[in-house]
C-alpha cells in the first residue's frame, strides 16, 4: 500500500561485528549526503532497518551462541538478522544479480571481465520465514536433528512476490526478452520442494504473460554459471536460496557488490550479504560498495511505499555512482582488482551523488 511522502523518515542502523561497523559507518554518511539533497522493538517502529554485519566466531574459531527470550540455543547475531526476518515477517529475501560494465571478476588470482551487463541481470527471490532456518531443532550427544518446515501461506506469497517482481520488471531474461520466473527445488526428492512446486504453479496461472519456468537445484548451480542470460527472476525456498545467492554473486563480482533486501507487507530491513569478515576489520580493505547499495535499495522502498520521488532519485544516483566507479576501473578495493581503500572507495561514491542530487 503506498503512503504519502514525509518529510523525515526513521532508519534504524545495525552495525552488527566484524568489519560491520565500519560498512555501515559510511552507509551513514552517504544518508547524510542524501538528506542533505532530499534494538528490536525500535526496528519495529522503524520506516526500515540498515544492518551492516554480524556472524564473528569466537576466540578458538567456534561460531558464538546464545540464549534466546524462551532459552533456546542461537547463534549470536540470531536476533538481529534471522529474528528480524521471523518477528517482522521479512518474508521475501531480495537479491538483484546486474552485472556493471567494466566489471573485472577474480578468478584464481586474476581479474578479467568473464560475463558481461548483456548476459547477467536477474533477481533471486528466496523465501525468509521458514525452512530449516525456522529454528526447530533439537541436538543429543550423538545426534543433531533440523526440521525443515515447508507451509501452502509461505511458499504462495513468496511466490508471489516473484511474478510480481517479473511484472514490474518488464524487461525479461537478458537471452531471449522473455518475462520468466524459475522454480528451484529438489522436488524430484523432497516433499517440501513438491509443495513449494505446487504453490509456485498454482500462482503461476493467475500470470499468464510470465513464463514459468522449473529447475532441479544442483543443476540450475551450474546453469546460473553458464548460462545467466537465461535467467529473469529466481524463487527458491530459504537454505537453497541462501547458498545460490552466494553463488550468483560472482557473476556481479563477488559478495562485495550484493545486497540482500528482507522485505515484508509492513516493514524492510537491507544488508550487504558479505557477512563480518574479521581478517578485514579495521584495515580499511572491505568492499563498501554493497553496503551503500543496500542504503540505496532502502531509499528506493521507501520511496515506492512513500511515493516520494526524491528517495527513488537518491536510489538512482547511488546506483549511478556505484556503475561509474566500476567503469572507470577506479577507485576499487582489493576484490574487484583494485587497490583503494575502503574510505576512499566510499567517499568517491558519497562526491557523485552529492554532484547528482545537487546537495
Amino acid at each position: 500500500m503506498s503512503r504519502s511522502a514525509k518529510p523525515s523518515y526513521d532508519l534504524v542502523l545495525l552495525p552488527g561485528d566484524g568489519i560491520g561497523p565500519e560498512v555501515i559507518g559510511h552507509a551513514r554518511q552517504l544518508l547524510d549526503v542524501i538528506a542533505s539533497g532530499t534494538g528490536e522493538e525500535r526496528c519495529r517502529a522503524a520506516d526500515a532497518i540498515l544492518l551492516g554485519a554480524v556472524g564473528w566466531n569466537g576466540p578458538d574459531g567456534a561460531p558464538v551462541t546464545m540464549r534466546d527470550a524462551e532459552g533456546r540455543e542461537k547463534m549470536a547475531g540470531w536476533s538481529p538478522v534471522i529474528g528480524n526476518r521471523i518477528r517482522l515477517d521479512l518474508y521475501a529475501n531480495i537479491r538483484p544479480v546486474r552485472c556493471l560494465p567494466g566489471t573485472r571478476h577474480g578468478l584464481s588470482g586474476k581479474f578479467r571481465e568473464v560475463w558481461s551487463p548483456d548476459t547477467v541481470d536477474m533477481v533471486m527471490v528466496r523465501e525468509n520465514t521458514e525452512g530449516l532456518y525456522a529454528g526447530i531443532s533439537e541436538r543429543t550427544a550423538d545426534r543433531a536433528t533440523d526440521l525443515r518446515v515447508i507451509t501452502r501461506r509461505a511458499s504462495e506469497r513468496v511466490t508471489r512476490t516473484a511474478f510480481e517482481l517479473a511484472r514490474q520488471r518488464d524487461r525479461g531474461a537478458p537471452g531471449d526478452g522473455k518475462r520468466r520466473v524459475t522454480c528451484i527445488g529438489k522436488h524430484n526428492v523432497l516433499a517440501g520442494c513438491r509443495l513449494f512446486l505446487e504453490e509456485f504453479r498454482e500462482v503461476a496461472r493467475q500470470y499468464p504473460e510470465i513464463e514459468p519456468d522449473v529447475a532441479i537445484v544442483d543443476s540450475f548451480a551450474m546453469f546460473v554459471l553458464t548460462q545467466p542470460e537465461r535467467y529473469d527472476v529466481c524463487v527458491t525456498t530459504n537454505l537453497f536460496g541462501d547458498i545460490l545467492t552466494d553463488l550468483a554473486s560472482v557473476l556481479q563480482g563477488g559478495m562485495g557488490m550484493a545486497v540482500g533486501c528482507n522485505v515484508g507487507d509492513d516493514h524492510a530491513m537491507f544488508e550487504p550479504i558479505h557477512g563480518s569478515a574479521p581478517p578485514l576489520m579495521g584495515k580499511d580493505r572491505a568492499n563498501p560498495m554493497a553496503m551503500l547499495l543496500a542504503a540505496g535499495e532502502a531509499m528506493a522502498w521507501l520511496g515506492r511505499r512513500f511515493g516520494d520521488e526524491r528517495l527513488v532519485r537518491a536510489h538512482r544516483a547511488v546506483e549511478a555512482a556505484v556503475a561509474t566507479l566500476v567503469e572507470r576501473g577506479a577507485p576499487l578495493t582489493a576484490d574487484l582488482g583494485g587497490s583503494a581503500p575502503q574510505s576512499v572507495v566510499a567517499e568517491a561514491v558519497r562526491d557523485d551523488v552529492r554532484r547528482r542530487l545537487g546537495a
